[in-house]
């Protein structure tokens, strides 16, 4: 497959926005921004974001024995673009505090999910960091996707009585 056609194709797929986040052995901290999240098992719990090989970052996280995973909420799009500027200190803003395993984290997320790391996975031009979850933090704040290049928001949750129907049209497939 031609690889703009699968940037064009992949585009359309909705994404969560997340920042991934650890600490060096020195202590400092690291994060970048991506949309690649997703549950892997249950049994164990695992998960798995992908990462740049060609990242400043890679090397902090293939190294790292914990990350983690901020699912942003949808107004905290400006810290998604920070994250995934290439050249400045994303941390300067001050707005990450330490959080679940005492990894740099951003209150007022959707969700944090606190990882060990289980594996990294070789995949072409990115690694596949598989997390075993060891906390998670839950909010009702809407979280941000990406979409089409852009930053998005999920519709609303209709009410009970629509998910009812829609569940019912699904289950007839």
């Amino acid at each position: 497959m031609e690889r703009s056609l699968l940037t064009r194709t992949m585009a359309l797929v909705p994404g969560p926005v997340t920042v991934v986040t650890t600490l060096d052995a020195d202590g400092k901290p690291w994060g970048f921004t991506a949309s690649s999240f997703s549950s892997v098992s249950l049994d164990p719990p695992l998960v798995s974001v992908c990462l740049d090989k060609g990242a400043s970052t890679h090397a902090a996280f293939t190294t790292a024995g914990h990350f983690l995973i901020n699912v942003l909420a949808e107004e905290q799009h400006t810290v998604a673009r920070r994250f995934a500027t290439s050249g400045i200190d994303r941390f300067a803003a001050g707005d990450m505090d330490t959080c679940e395993l005492g990894l740099p984290g951003l209150h007022g997320t959707s969700v944090r999910v606190a990882c060990s790391m289980h594996s990294i996975v070789d995949a072409g031009d990115h690694s596949i960091l598989i997390g075993r979850v060891e906390e998670a933090y839950t909010s009702d704040r809407t979280p941000l996707v990406y979409y089409n290049r852009s930053f998005a928001r999920p519709a609303s949750n209709p009410d009970r009585a629509e998910q009812d129907i829609r569940a019912s049209h699904i289950a007839d497939w």
